[in-house]
């Protein structure tokens, strides 16, 4: 590699994805520029690769769950050289409706590092003060690896949602999906003290009884399923069911899983042309249901999931399944596409 080269890898379109080498990033004034240790593939990671980005963006450097280590800074950034960071993709603009009431997560003008802006599939990432300041950068504790830190974008989101549902003690807990998101949902449930949490997915059953739910379902039955947890509810149903896979099909299915005023999370976003999920109304109105979204984190997000991995909430190591060189990149992808694996991360050095 040339000096002030870096690799990348490049998104050129869908299903099209190519290794380049290209100038290493300026730092921005004021600003910071990251050399990028690890990235994860997210599962969002894999739709978009398939599908394109959001606005039909291309030549563009994906990646947003990556960690490293500053290795330049300029102007008065609260950050110094050598320290080892954590980045979360969402840059909010400060000035919308929702940003002025704290709810950065649903900023009206929202932008993401690995969309937006340059993300983490490279050797080095350059962020400004406006991304720092309207976005998320931490310090990875001393008790975390670099690996384990990789985790904390996904688990943001996880830790989130429980916050705002109020998974507590003695709870019933549903979770519909076996990927990393589910299998967090599982840990961080058990370690707030659910009483019951029950898994319900496909694929990677294997993989997600290492998380030890109390029942573990396949869902290829679905009726056979919603019987099973009332069965496992003494027929009243759970506290709360957090629908956390890409398809309308399982929210109605949740549903029909809950306790009167229960609570039916849709966690996972689904494809455009499949987003109209139809419900039965009567049963919303009659059980006094509750059906909610839950979407990215609120601005301490990071700073709390790094605190659930640092204390053992939340197991890092558990979930990180493969880690693959950047010149592998694809076959990465294709890993978490075929579900062989929970949490594939990318080495950007090796």
């Amino acid at each position: 590699m040339e000096a002030g080269q870096m690799k990348a890898a490049v998104f050129k379109g869908p299903g099209k994805m190519e290794l380049e080498s290209r100038p290493i990033p300026v730092c921005p004034d004021p600003g910071v520029l990251i050399r990028v240790r690890f990235c994860g593939i997210c599962g969002s990671d894999v739709r978009n690769f398939a599908n394109g980005l959001k606005g039909g963006v291309t030549n563009q450097i994906m990646g947003h769950e990556a960690v490293g280590e500053i290795a330049e800074v300029r102007g008065s950034i609260p950050f110094s050289v050598g320290d080892r960071v954590a980045l979360a993709p969402d840059v909010h603009c400060g000035k919308c409706w929702y940003c002025k009431r704290g709810l950065v997560n649903l900023c009206e003008n929202h932008r993401m590092l690995g969309t937006h802006f340059p993300g983490g599939f490279a050797q080095y990432m350059a962020l400004s003060q406006e991304q720092i300041e309207h976005g998320f950068l931490e310090k990875i504790p001393d008790a975390l690896s670099y690996e384990e830190a990789a985790l904390s974008e996904t688990a943001a989101a996880v830790v989130a949602c429980q916050n705002r549902l109020g998974i507590t003690v003695g709870d019933t807990v549903v979770v519909i999906g076996d990927g990393p998101v589910g299998c967090l949902h599982v840990q961080l449930a058990k370690s707030r003290g659910a009483a019951q949490v029950i898994l319900v997915g496909m694929d990677r059953l294997a993989l997600a009884e290492r998380f030890h739910p109390d029942l573990l379902l396949c869902n290829r039955d679905p009726e056979a399923v919603v019987e099973a947890v009332l069965r496992a509810t003494g027929g009243r149903g759970a506290d709360a069911v957090i629908a956390a896979v890409p398809a309308a099909s399982v929210q109605q299915q949740g549903l029909r899983m809950l306790r009167r005023r229960g609570t039916l999370v849709i966690y996972g976003g689904v494809p455009q042309q499949a987003a109209l999920s139809e419900m039965d109304s009567n049963q919303i109105h009659y059980n006094e249901l509750t059906v909610t979204g839950a979407f990215s984190y609120p601005a301490d997000g990071l700073q709390n999931a790094l605190a659930a991995l640092c204390s053992g909430k939340i197991e890092a190591g558990r979930f990180i399944s493969a880690v693959v060189p950047l010149d592998a990149i694809l076959e990465g992808f294709d890993m978490a596409r075929r579900g062989s694996s929970l949490k594939v991360l990318v080495d950007l050095w090796r």
